[in-house]
């Protein structure tokens, strides 16, 4: 009789029962998330600007995103973040710095990013490409499979917000 799989989770009094998988997978999304902010505020020191924290290293590509001004709204609502106040937080120190700049109309605050901004988010791209592309090509993880991954992470996190409504009427 062979034993079963040992499985790789971060709280085994969650892994226990049926939904064993389901720890599984969110240890996994655990150390992913770890392993990709350090990833990006690698990257960006190479790119050199490595005083960014993850939050303002995706605020900034996402402000850089299609070349098109964002509010804070937007911004919140496309990077999937709750608290307005951390990304606002992170719009202003990358305004400070000279990577964003801003207009007010009416009520509205729209963010660009500056010409620096885009300079350091083509480098960002360049360091990118060449360490990261290049592996993930070389190791069979790119292209269509990286693609359903992609999917598949967007398709749990609707589930991950859902359970999170549910939680929160409890």
């Amino acid at each position: 009789m062979s034993e079963a799989p040992r499985r790789i989770v971060s709280s085994q009094h969650l892994a226990e029962g049926p939904a064993s998988e389901a720890s599984e997978f969110e240890y996994g999304m655990i150390i992913a998330y770890n392993s990709f902010a350090r990833w990006m505020q690698r990257c960006m020191g190479a790119a050199g600007m490595g005083e960014l924290s993850p939050l303002e290293i995706l605020v900034l590509h996402n402000t850089n995103h299609r070349d098109r001004e964002k509010r804070l709204g937007d911004i919140c609502f496309l990077l999937n973040i709750e608290d307005t106040h951390t990304v606002n937080y992170a719009l202003r120190k990358l305004m400070k710095i000279g990577l964003l700049t801003s207009e007010k109309r009416g009520k509205e605050v729209f963010y660009r990013t500056s010409e620096t901004g885009r300079a350091l988010c083509d480098q960002y791209r360049a360091v990118r490409e060449e360490c990261l592309l290049e592996p993930l090509e070389s190791g069979n993880m790119a292209g269509e499979k990286l693609r359903e991954v992609a999917a598949a992470l967007r398709v749990l996190s609707g589930y991950y917000d859902q359970a999170g409504r549910a939680a929160s009427s409890l």
